[in-house]
Parts: C-alpha cells; structure tokens; sequence
C-alpha cells in the first residue's frame, strides 16, 4: 500500500509531482506526472502555466525536492457507516520528498529502501 512512509520504496511513474525546490531556478515549479523514471532523473508530464504547450521536462533528483500527491482512497469510517456505506472519503495526502532519497535505478530502490532493517 501507498504511503507517505513508504513513498521512496514505490514505483513513481502514474503519480502527480511538483518541484518545490531546486538547485537551479528554472526547475521549481515544474508540475504534472512522472512520466518515466531513471536512476538519476524523474521525466514530469508537464504543461507551461499559459496553457500553451504540453511536454516532457526531465529533472535530476539529486538537484531538486519533490511533493507527491498520492491517489486518493477511502477508509473506514464507523460513524458515518451508516449514511455512507461503512467507508467515508479520504483526504489527498502531499508527500514532499528530498530528490537524494530517491536516486537509484527504481527497481533497486524499491527492493531495498525502507523501515526494515533486513534489507
């Protein structure tokens, strides 16, 4: 499951993403979907704030900080059981994320990034 703990340890691609910070000032600000991700950059989906154009811009992690939005879900909720079927809608959760947390080839990051002290 999708968590902002666990956030580091999941595939990127399919997610909303922001850059909040960066090294270098044209970076900030870039937003939309992680598109493609490599070992040492996230390619965003983006599309220039007038509207005008829709491309993909890639960002190195280690440069930059992200905010991830994650898919909203549902959760149980037992005072609301009753009017809303036993689940009530959950908030959208932000994760921002240092942009050095998540250099790695994805399939090795999400193999052994995380809590447990096993891996």
């Amino acid at each position: 499951m999708l968590t902002p703990e666990t956030l580091p340890r999941h595939e990127l691609a399919g997610l909303r993403v922001r850059v909040t910070d960066a090294t270098h000032r044209g970076y900030v600000g870039i937003a939309g979907r992680v598109v493609e991700e490599t070992e040492r950059t996230l390619h965003v989906g983006a599309s220039g704030t007038d509207g005008a154009g829709v491309g993909v811009r890639q960002v190195p992690k280690a440069a930059a900080t992200f905010e991830f939005r994650l898919p909203t879900g549902t959760t149980p909720d037992d005072d609301a059981s009753a009017r809303h079927g036993g689940v009530q809608e959950a908030e959208e959760a932000y994760v921002t994320v240092a942009g050095e947390r998540l250099v790695a080839r994805p399939a090795r990051r999400t193999e052994h990034r995380g809590d447990s002290i096993w891996r």
